[in-house]
């Protein structure tokens, strides 16, 4: 099974697919894991990488789907969620055509819908909780940024909301309910 986790920063994509890691054994693909691994690989993909991150560059989308290339002619018995792409509009034509080429299909996307001021919240208290518990905070876990995540996010991703519900591949689930809530919810959607 293939399923992306769709959402703006901070929805807890990464918390339910680390749940589904361990209790379906699929495999995320977050392109922020795959490029900080990459860079440091030493392949020639991982040079390619390196040298565009060490210019301050963005990757571009052929390097990241290059990157998505070799891990899925790795394989995963219980297949993958893709976390953090596709981002754009082009990015979710390219994994299509890219599953298509593998034999894949994509499942479900799962949308983890949030409201905007709460998910804020959340992530400025999570900052907060870290801080005092004298865990390291991410440098852009801050009202300011936060808000500029999120602009980003409806520029550039959430355009992908309309393509997958057009598709009929869109499962709306509410991000924020409680984690088990939203972990049991996902289940259901994926049997």
């Amino acid at each position: 099974m293939n399923i992306i986790l769709l959402g703006p920063p901070g929805a807890g994509k990464g918390t339910q697919a680390s749940h589904l890691v361990n209790t379906r054994g699929m495999v995320q693909l977050s392109t922020g894991d795959m490029l900080r691994e990459a860079k440091s690989s030493g392949t020639e993909m991982g040079k390619r990488v390196a040298e565009v991150m060490d210019k301050g560059e963005l990757v571009t989308d052929e390097i990241v789907i290059g990157l998505i290339r070799e891990k899925l002619e790795l394989g995963a018995d219980g297949g993958f969620i893709f976390d953090g792409f596709p981002r754009t509009l082009a990015q979710a034509d390219a994994l299509g055509a890219l599953l298509a080429e593998k034999g894949e299909t994509l499942d479900f996307v799962i949308e983890l819908q949030v409201d905007d001021e709460t998910l804020v919240q959340r992530i400025v208290n999570r900052a907060e909780e870290a801080r005092a518990a004298g865990q390291p905070v991410r440098a852009d876990d801050n009202e300011d940024s936060v808000r500029i995540r999120l602009m980003e996010y409806y520029k550039k991703t959430a355009p992908l909301i309309g393509y997958y519900h057009a598709k009929g591949d869109l499962r709306p689930v509410d991000g924020l309910a409680d984690i088990g809530d939203v972990t049991a919810s996902i289940e259901a959607v994926l049997g």
